[in-house]
Formats: C-alpha cells, sequence, structure tokens
C-alpha cells in the first residue's frame, strides 16, 4: 500500500475522534441545560405550593379577625338589646345577631376547610424542599464532573490537532485536497475498505477491471459509485499445518540458517 493511502486511513481515523469528542463537548451544556430547567421547573412548583400556604394563612388570619370583629358586635348588641323598649326593636337586634352568628359559622367552616388544605400544603412544601436539596446537590456534582470532562475532552482535542498536523504534513498536496473535498462532502465518510469486489460505504460493486487495479495497491482511487477514497487490505494466507514433514535419513535437505 502507497504511503498516502495509509496516511489518510490514519487521518480518517484521527478525523472521526476529533468529531466525537467535539460531540461530546458540545453535548455537556445541552445536558446541563437540560438538568437545570427540570431543576428549574421544581423549583417554580414549590414557590407556588409555599405562595399558595401563605396566601391560607393569611385568609385564616383574616377569618379569625372577622370572627373576633363579629363577636365583639354581638356583644354590643346583646348590651343594646337590654335597653330595647319594644318589642320590634328586640327581634331586630336578634336578627342582627343571627347574621352574625352565621357569619361566624361560615368562617368557621372556611377555617376548618383552609387548615385541612394547610396541611396538605405544608407537607408538599417540605418534602419539595428536601428533594430539592438533594437534587440541586446532584445539580452541582453534575457539574462539576460536566466541566472537569470538558476540560479533558478540550485537552485531548489539542492533542490530536496537534498529532494531526503532524500526519497532514506527510500527505502529498493533491491527496490531501481530495481528502479535504470529499470529507465536507461526505461529512468525515472518506476512505473506505474494498472487500471481495464491493465498496463498503456504498456496497456497490465494481467493475472487475477497476478493482484488479485497486488490489495493485500502487495508486489512488476513488469508487465510481460514492467516490470514497479506496484501499484494498489483502487476504492473509494461513500456514497449512497437513503438509508432510522433511523425510529423514538420507534423503533429508539440512536446515538453512
Amino acid at each position: 500500500m502507497i504511503p498516502d493511502l495509509q496516511l489518510v486511513i490514519q487521518l480518517q481515523s484521527l478525523d472521526q475522534k476529533v468529531s466525537q469528542t467535539q460531540q461530546e463537548v458540545s453535548a455537556l451544556p445541552k445536558h446541563l441545560a437540560r438538568i437545570e430547567k427540570a431543576l428549574d421547573a421544581r423549583l417554580r412548583k414549590l414557590e407556588a405550593d409555599r405562595a399558595a400556604l401563605s396566601a391560607n394563612q393569611k385568609e385564616r388570619k383574616q377569618l379569625e379577625g372577622g370572627i373576633q370583629a363579629q363577636e365583639a358586635k354581638i356583644s354590643k348588641l346583646r348590651t343594646q338589646m337590654l335597653e330595647a323598649k319594644t318589642n320590634q326593636q328586640y327581634q331586630a337586634f336578634q336578627s342582627e345577631i343571627d347574621f352574625c352568628q352565621g357569619e361566624i359559622r361560615k368562617a368557621e367552616d372556611r377555617t376548618l376547610d383552609l387548615m385541612t388544605e394547610a396541611e396538605s400544603l405544608d407537607r408538599n412544601v417540605k418534602a419539595a424542599e428536601l428533594a430539592l436539596g438533594q437534587e440541586q446537590k446532584q445539580v452541582d456534582a453534575e457539574k462539576q464532573r460536566a466541566r472537569a470532562r470538558t476540560g479533558a475532552d478540550l485537552k485531548i482535542l489539542e492533542e490530536l490537532k496537534q498529532e494531526r498536523s503532524a500526519l497532514v504534513a506527510g500527505v502529498t498536496p493533491h491527496v490531501l485536497f481530495t481528502y479535504e473535498r470529499l470529507r465536507k462532502k461526505n461529512k468525515g465518510v472518506v476512505v473506505a475498505e474494498a472487500v471481495e469486489d464491493r465498496c463498503q460505504a456504498c456496497n456497490m460493486t465494481m467493475r472487475p477491471q477497476f478493482y484488479q487495479d485497486l488490489k495493485k495497491c500502487d495508486q489512488i482511487l476513488l469508487c465510481e459509485c460514492c467516490h470514497s477514497i479506496l484501499y484494498y487490505i489483502p487476504p492473509v494466507v494461513a500456514e497449512d499445518h497437513n503438509t508432510p514433514a522433511p523425510a529423514s535419513g538420507d534423503d533429508a535437505r539440512p536446515a538453512e540458517i
């Protein structure tokens, strides 16, 4: 195999490593954005539960104040009832007292409902605070791992770039031009092996004469279908263990040194 072919095979392997590492570097921020978004959604839910609990407590306090105001009013009305001069005045005071007592019952019923809701909200808030604290620790740890991984990947990329520069320097210019042109066009698929008269990139069968020329490994040839740079690796011939051993005695040949 001519040196240019060996070099572009190595170059494609190197470029694939570069591409994979770059994809990992670009994927890490997206991964962190996803987990931070999920964390933010849970935080907003927690804030909503806290706000609901606060509103619940505020309404209960208002109801409590309303009950106290109604009780004070009833006390005043009962004092005034003692001074009623007619039955009509007495009945009017009693009717107003009944109304106030009805408002108190409504407020007390609402307070009981709010207390039941508050218990559920309080449990939700405490559970969410605990879960959020644990998830925040996990997100922080994930961020640290991502920063460390990104740093390592960037170091690897720098080493790969240096290795690539050294490799490119040995490739014949017109072969390098062809390689780079195909790499941009085919999105990284540039060099393909020919196996049993088929291109492994497009799986198309080659013309017999073309395949014979390729097997000589003395020139750069492109697939006539997908235009990948082709290379051919001759099959390894296994040793025949059934070959009889040399005869012994006078007919035996001396071992070569």
